[in-house]
């Protein structure tokens, strides 16, 4: 029986991913535990490992394909002793049933409102029916694809409401970037007949959103990095209350005390920075303020009784923030030690989903 592997979901965030690399080819024999593939997060580029051994068989995505949704079909392996001809090869544009089983079930038993299901995964699970020899329906297929086999683009919301309508999707022109479909296109399309010409907005949609569209521009595609970091900030300023306090401090005791520090570790290479006093200090003032430590979250506070705190990583084409740990707990030199090992693997591409969240 073939094995298919799928989009991963490598952060609690993550939706979609980039497919940045692919470290094996079709005809290839992989075991368990062999780095296949390189996938771009929102938070960093990791390594994926196959959980099984076999055969490759089909690359259904190809490197630097971007917003692969969680779940969906990358390759398939033959396993072991296994007739490569046999291998049925399912829809590359279509997650298999079993890895959206759980999502649906879920869904299924909340009562989130239904404008929190307009992700990737719970898009599909709205129009997935009974799956036939691990592939899904005809009509999940027609769905996303064209007759000539080009991937239709569409935002979740605009695939849900054209199932709705029972809209053919391949009969709309969409308006949004680099022609996807969005929820006014279907809007203004009528069910079972093909999309009204566009308008002189449709026309516009190559050119710039912002600005006179007589200017001379470049156009530069953003990581996934750099959306998430857009998306939170602007969340941040929308939906949390923010004052600012600043005060000035005199500092020059300290930064005597750092060099003495300095000079007693440097046979042992610890050196320690104006930041990892910040660090101590903010952990430590979270502990003697509890009401600071805490966490809104609906209908509760959540108050932690130990001080994990994110430090910001400039990195190319964007910022991280990995997490220290029980700042509270730790010297300075210790804290020096964790920065640094997380600032290199933060410029590497390399932190894990566990190393920046929750701070």
């Amino acid at each position: 029986m073939s094995i298919e592997i799928f989009m991963p979901a490598l952060s609690p965030t993550m939706e979609t991913g980039t497919l940045s690399k692919w470290l094996v080819k079709e005809g290839d024999t992989v075991v368990s535990g062999d780095v296949i593939a390189e996938i771009e997060t929102d938070k960093a580029t990791m390594e994926v490992e196959s959980i099984d051994d076999g055969t490759v068989v089909k690359i259904l995505v190809e490197e630097g394909a971007e917003d692969v949704p969680v779940g969906q079909i990358i390759a398939v392996l033959a396993e072991e002793g296994e007739d490569v001809a046999d291998v049925v090869i399912p829809s590359a544009t279509a997650p298999a049933a079993a890895a959206l089983a759980p999502v649906a079930e879920k869904i299924a038993q909340s009562d989130t409102p239904s404008t929190m299901l307009s992700t990737p995964a719970a898009a599909v699970v709205d129009a997935l029916s009974t799956p036939v020899n691990g592939q899904v329906t005809d009509a999940v297929t027609q769905a996303n694809v064209k007759a000539d086999g080009e991937r239709i683009k569409a935002s979740p919301l605009a695939r849900r409401m054209a199932a709705q309508k029972g809209l053919d999707l391949a009969t709309v022109s969409g308006t949004g970037p680099y022609g996807r479909i969005v929820k006014r296109d279907v809007e203004a399309a009528k069910a079972g007949a093909p999309a009204d010409a566009p308008t002189v907005a449709t026309s516009l949609a190559a050119a710039p959103e912002y600005g006179a569209h007589d200017i001379p521009f470049r156009e530069e595609r953003l990581s996934g990095m750099r959306k998430v970091i857009a998306k939170r900030l602007t969340e941040s300023k929308q939906t949390v209350p923010h004052f600012y306090l600043t005060i000035d401090c005199e500092i020059d005791t300290l930064l005597a005390q750092r060099k003495i520090l300095n000079t007693h570790g440097e046979k042992d290479g610890i050196k320690i920075s104006v930041n990892d006093f910040v660090i101590r200090a903010t952990a430590l003032a979270l502990m003697k303020v509890p009401a600071a430590n805490v966490q809104y979250a609906g209908d509760k506070m959540y108050w932690y009784e130990r001080a994990d705190v994110s430090v910001a990583v400039a990195i190319e084409g964007g910022l991280v923030t990995p997490v220290v740990r029980g700042a509270n707990l730790k010297g300075l030199a210790e804290i020096s030690s964790n920065v640094k090992e997380l600032a290199g693997k933060a410029r590497d591409g390399k932190l894990m989903p566990e190393e920046y969240a929750g701070g």
